[in-house]
């Protein structure tokens, strides 16, 4: 496809244009031409059942997933098996997973300054400063000196968050970042989410939090096996499901 076209004066806004993405693992087809668009800002909620590809989909957009065919553009750049593209983009996406992958012999502030001074060679006191402001906006700066040993779970997914926002990302990509979390620590963690989704950045989430996705997304995204069946507002989503794969989905979660 010829790259013009994703980037032409109609699209200026667009951030992600992914168009007929495939993906194998062998011989399973886990991703089946999935083609989404997300506009600068915009805050997409993307479920389904496990196995439907929904985590595998935003691990291909920053190429932790290589997919075989189909494009991906991420603020204009085309990922390809090109080193210096993947780098490109990851500098602009921020990642946070299931589980918090921090670096339990670093302190927190260590966790959040590491990357802004070894990748943007950002200054170690302005790094500092920087992981400081965002502890602070995830609420836990007095937890700056200690361990992620001695913090909860849902202390640990907040550092998480602020280590990818130390790095100035445009998109955020959230794979079920509450899924591994006590219950009472998972509204913390979304409290968090909210106030970043509030303040303009893109997300794309991989989450069952039907609370958030109504209270948050522009748009929620239903995938099964391998497919986006469908995507719509919240309140279209919720209120008036087209396919009926999404009712029984909804049916299913919304009981609990």
């Amino acid at each position: 496809m010829d790259n013009s076209k994703l980037n032409n004066s109609d699209n200026h806004l667009r951030v992600i244009e992914i168009e007929g993405l495939n993906k194998w693992f062998g011989s399973f087809h886990v991703l089946r031409d999935v083609s989404l668009s997300v506009e600068q800002g915009e805050k997409i909620v993307i479920c389904g059942p496990s196995g439907s590809g929904k985590s595998t989909l935003i691990r291909c957009i920053n190429f932790l997933e290589e997919h075989q065919e189909g494009q991906i553009v991420v603020d204009g750049i085309e990922l390809t098996g090109d080193l210096k593209n993947i780098d490109a983009v990851r500098r602009e996406v921020g990642m946070v997973f299931q589980s918090f992958n921090l670096f339990p012999h670093l302190s927190v502030l260590e966790n959040c300054t590491l990357a802004p001074i070894w990748v943007r060679k950002t200054p170690q006191a302005e790094a500092e400063k920087l992981a400081m402001e965002y502890l602070d906006r995830v609420k836990i700066p007095e937890q700056a000196h200690k361990y992620p040993g001695q913090l909860s779970g849902g202390q640990q997914q907040r550092v998480a968050i602020a280590r990818s926002l130390c790095m100035k990302p445009k998109i955020m990509l959230f794979d079920e970042p509450t899924s591994a979390l006590d219950p009472e620590m998972i509204k913390e963690v979304l409290d968090v989410m909210v106030d970043l989704a509030d303040s303009g950045m893109t997300m794309l989430v991989v989450t069952h939090e039907m609370g958030f996705a109504s209270q948050v997304a522009d748009q929620i995204i239903f995938m099964d096996e391998g497919q986006i069946v469908e995507q719509n507002t919240p309140s279209e989503f919720f209120d008036n499901p087209q396919s009926d794969r999404t009712k029984l989905f909804l049916s299913q979660i919304l009981s609990h």
